[in-house]
């Protein structure tokens, strides 16, 4: 007599020989007398239907609705004014992510110094930037000729060798990138400087031990490791000041808020006109976002299953 409760282990038929079946019904512990029956999400199918029948209403109330004033909005989505400040909106992103990054490398190189001085006074800037309002930046270097009538160039603490004038130097358009990129450098340090310390101290260690130059190491093992933690953050650094450009309109800059500010203050349309606006944010963070798509999965080469 066995001395568990355990099932008699059966004995393997021999190689070559057809394995044994029981013969009658199956019993109540065996598997395939289980009847398989699909798992029910009753729930989830009403979540569906709401969503789907707010949704419905949603757009039924933007298409019958007149007051959306749908024919303005044709009128003015591709008119010259409007594509004339889509091209200025452009134009300050393209320069605001360009020269904020430029200079973010910079910081992030000096954050990651062995210098004290020069990871303090990255830390300084980067401390300062982030904690003043951009508005408030903006509005400064605009006023920036109010500060200082003229900058000298020259022996430091001594006399200048020439000097240039704030006044005909800085207008609305150049202190609005200034204080755009400025601004975009602080935080574009900080997602540089979080990519190059994800990437493991050993491999850079273990590339130098065979000798690998310390260029083609960081272009062939930091950069392509790095990139895939910059990218999103930096991606969404850059649609962030896509849609921030709107606030240089306190400076009077014929962006694209502004510009529309201005034909709806002229003939009282303020919400087609502002469809306008949304319209083209809308269409143009979706290229942004395409292109994000695309740049990620370059990088993403080799890493990803």
């Amino acid at each position: 007599m066995p001395l568990t409760s355990e099932p008699a282990v059966t004995e393997a038929a021999p190689a070559g020989e057809p394995v044994p079946q029981r013969a009658g019904p199956p019993g109540p512990d065996d598997p395939t007398a289980l009847k398989v029956v699909p798992v029910r999400h009753p729930w989830r199918w009403v979540g569906v239907a709401v969503t789907a029948v707010l949704l419905a209403q949603f757009a039924h109330g933007l298409i019958t609705n007149p007051a959306w004033q749908w024919g303005v909005f044709a009128r003015f989505f591709a008119s010259e004014t409007v594509l004339r400040a889509v091209w200025v909106t452009l134009q300050l992103t393209v320069y605001g992510t360009a020269l904020g990054f430029a200079l973010g490398l910079v910081l992030a190189l000096m954050r990651l110094s062995a210098s004290p001085f020069l990871r303090w006074v990255a830390f300084g800037y980067i401390w300062a930037f982030r904690s003043i309002p951009l508005i408030v930046q903006l509005l400064f270097w605009f006023n920036l000729a109010y500060l200082y009538k003229r900058l000298d160039f020259g022996i430091p603490f001594g006399p200048g060798l020439f000097h240039l004038d704030t006044m005909g130097l800085v207008g609305a358009m150049g202190a609005a990138v200034l204080g755009l990129a400025l601004h975009q450098a602080a935080y574009a340090a900080e997602i540089v400087r979080a990519g190059v310390s994800s990437v493991d101290g050993g491999q850079l260690e273990a590339a130098a031990a065979l000798g690998i130059p310390r260029l083609r190491r960081l272009r062939r093992i930091v950069l392509p490791q790095a990139m895939r933690s910059i990218l999103p953050n930096a991606s969404n650094e850059v649609i962030s000041l896509f849609k921030g450009t709107s606030i240089v309109s306190v400076m009077a800059i014929g962006e694209l808020f502004y510009q529309v500010q201005v034909i709806y203050g002229r003939n009282g349309q303020v919400v087609p006109l502002l469809m306008v606006a949304t319209a083209w944010y809308i269409l143009l963070t979706t290229v942004l976002s395409v292109l994000q798509h695309y740049v990620e999965r370059h990088y993403a080469k080799g890493a990803a299953r």
